[in-house]
């Protein structure tokens, strides 16, 4: 009788202090989502804000190109290694603890960065802000999916991707302005204050059920070692490839080899039976929806950050535009995608979303299509406004794919799976930029030179049309006092700067084209999606 009574109080006392946690994370659920959402953009923001700056650096610190490209490499690369261990970390030290901890590491990085007198230095602080970084997307999206109701969780997850979807355009403007106006460090220094005000909510007002448990067990160190050498593998072969001529280089090949052994071996070690406590769950993509949804962000993250890296090089290389009017052009594409997504987020919000969420990512593959069809059509002749308008249609194609296949991804998930499925998400999204870019600047490399050939195969003294437009160039020239001979070598260099900025044009064509087909490769991806039966309420994870 007296076990019975004491088990009965201690289930009140269990019921009352969940009821209590679930009533205060009710009352400050949106401050806690404002600290979360600060975190996030300040982590995605540092992928693409210190990219004008890199000269400045390399001068100050005395590097090349090559070695300071170190410090955009190693912040992805230590921070695509830590993805898909984040749900581990939340299990171990509870999702308070590790996202505090993680904003305090990336914080206190940030400041380092700023004050490094040399190149190790500051590579080495970037790599810990990118470990710490992890946890501000993954744990934090996996947070607010489970202590906001079923019924807003459209309208808070398009609130929260906002960050992701804007911050990468953002970022070189916001860069350039800073390094034109003050030094590279403040591009580091602004996540300071930020990064206080954000840890400030999260310590504050999240707070971990009270029942639950830690994890326990041995550490699946086997399944930690091949995940870091397979990831870390990977990302130097795509960050580096290009620059030593991919599989002409023997490192290169050396890493590709070990990469795919890692990754193959770790994933057959994942699912092992014999393997009680992975490291990584990958049982969890049983969920059709998720590995859908997974799919469709690494195109997403092909054409977001591939879009992003190949717009400056096409309007500064070839169109004459400056950085700021680059930034300028690509502003107006990231309200767009703000305001789009806040749409969608209005339409699938309520336990019954007005719209189906796979429709919607219909429209944004079609309209995104669209897209990359205008600017895979412009000319050497093109303007601010031409690059800009096509560049708008593509903002609003991205709200259209964000905020939806964000939704599905979640929605017939379990509370219990979020944080592994945050980690696996994000992780194919920084995968799909990565894979976007190499293979973005590989293509642009070899359709360049193509184009050129096939162009310079046209320059001979049989061809009408190239004798009548040298003729045209040796007379502009002498009207204005060259000599015959100065004439004549004038108009060839003429002749070879239009033919090179016609390479270059044919080219960026072919890359912007390149996006629009991945996109119409993956589009049957959503037929394996569902229709979304809802979100878990809040407090289901408790």
């Amino acid at each position: 009788m007296g076990s019975s009574a004491a088990g009965m109080t201690a289930g009140v006392g269990m019921t009352g202090g969940r009821a209590m946690a679930d009533e205060d994370i009710n009352q400050h659920r949106w401050l806690i989502l404002l600290g979360l959402m600060t975190a996030g953009v300040m982590e995605v923001l540092d992928t693409t804000i210190i990219n004008v700056a890199l000269p400045q650096m390399a001068g100050n610190l005395g590097a090349t190109i090559q070695e300071i490209a170190w410090v955009s490499t190693g912040y992805i690369l230590s921070n695509v290694v830590v993805l898909p261990m984040t749900a581990f970390f939340t299990a171990t030290f509870g999702r308070r603890n590790y996202l505090s901890a993680s904003i305090l590491i990336f914080v206190g990085a940030s400041f380092m960065c700023g004050t490094s007198h040399t190149l190790g230095e500051l590579i080495l602080w970037r790599v810990v802000q990118g470990a710490g970084g992890a946890a501000l997307l993954s744990t934090a999206q996996a947070t607010i999916r489970q202590i906001f109701p079923r019924e807003q969780q459209g309208m808070v997850q398009s609130i929260f991707m906002l960050g992701i979807i804007v911050a990468p355009t953002l970022g070189p403007t916001l860069g350039g302005w800073i390094t034109d106006n003050y030094n590279w460090g403040w591009c580091f220094f602004i996540n300071v204050p930020i990064g206080i005000c954000s840890v400030f909510l999260v310590t504050g007002f999240l707070h971990d059920p009270p029942h639950q448990q830690r994890r326990s067990g041995p550490v699946d160190w086997l399944g930690i070692s091949l995940l870091i050498v397979g990831l870390a593998s990977l990302q130097y072969v795509l960050e580096e490839g290009r620059e030593k001529d991919w599989f002409g280089d023997q490192l290169i090949v050396r890493l590709t080899i070990i990469a795919s052994i890692a990754l193959v071996t770790m994933v057959w070690w994942e699912l092992s039976s014999r393997n009680k406590h992975p490291i990584v769950n990958f049982r969890v993509l049983k969920n059709r929806d998720l590995a859908g949804s997974i799919f469709l962000f690494i195109a997403l993250g092909f054409g977001l950050y591939g879009g992003t890296f190949l717009f400056p090089l096409f309007t500064q290389n070839l169109l004459g535009f400056t950085p700021t009017e680059t930034g300028l052009a690509l502003m107006p594409g990231g309200i767009a995608t703000a305001v789009v997504a806040l749409v969608c987020g209005k339409l699938l919000n309520g336990e019954r979303p007005l719209v189906d969420a796979r429709l919607l990512i219909y429209v944004g593959l079609a309209v995104f299509v669209y897209a990359m069809w205008q600017l895979g059509h412009l000319t050497t002749s093109a303007g601010y406004s031409d690059a800009r308008y096509p560049l708008i249609i593509r903002g609003i194609a991205m709200g259209f794919l964000f905020t939806p296949i964000n939704f599905v991804a979640y929605a017939n998930l379990k509370p219990s799976e979020a944080q592994q499925a945050s980690g696996l998400i994000n992780l194919s999204r920084q995968l799909g930029g990565s894979f976007g870019i190499a293979i973005i600047t590989t293509y642009l490399d070899h359709q360049i030179a193509i184009h050129r050939a096939d162009l310079v195969s046209n320059t001979y003294a049989a061809n009408p049309l190239f004798m009548q437009r040298q003729q045209q160039a040796v007379a502009g020239l002498m009207s204005h006092g060259y000599s015959a001979y100065q004439a004549h070598q004038g108009a060839i260099a003429i002749i070879d700067r239009m033919l090179t900025g016609q390479a270059l044009m044919l080219s960026y064509n072919d890359a912007w084209l390149m996006i629009l087909a991945t996109f119409i490769i993956v589009a049957p991806a959503v037929l394996i999606i569902r229709k979304a039966e809802g979100h878990a309420p809040v407090g289901g994870m408790h």
